[in-house]
């Protein structure tokens, strides 16, 4: 069983910064790509960031691109999200999830998801 446990949300004016950090309790991370998502109220949760096994690979959804780092370390069982320049609409509840097959941006694929960590940008 995976456990993927979020946190380093808050709340932050427009232009801040925060880091967002998942915890990983599973035999072998090195196995899992890792993905973070996100859903803002009313809205459907969207694909924000992934890297794959060996951290080599990272892809963004074009609207954090220049403005958020996706990585892990492999030995403490983490992947962090790093957020800069933030935005209003970045304002969303923020999930870690972990894909044992292909680094995918669609989420049907992730098998093991966190509860979740909120981000608020204030204006």
């Amino acid at each position: 069983q995976v456990q993927l446990v979020e946190s380093g949300g808050g709340l932050v004016q427009a232009g801040g910064s925060l880091r967002l950090s998942c915890a990983a309790s599973v035999g072998t991370f090195s196995m899992y790509h890792m993905g973070w998502f996100r859903q803002a109220p009313g809205l459907e949760r969207e694909f924000v960031a992934l890297v794959s096994r060996t951290g080599i690979t990272t892809y963004y959804v074009d609207s954090v691109k220049g403005r958020f780092t996706i990585s892990r370390d492999n030995a403490k069982n983490t992947v962090d999200l790093q957020m800069n320049n933030l935005k209003p609409e970045d304002t969303a509840l923020y999930y870690c999830a972990a894909n044992l097959g292909s680094p995918t941006t669609n989420q049907a694929y992730y098998n093991y998801w966190g509860q979740g960590t909120q981000v608020t940008v204030s204006s």
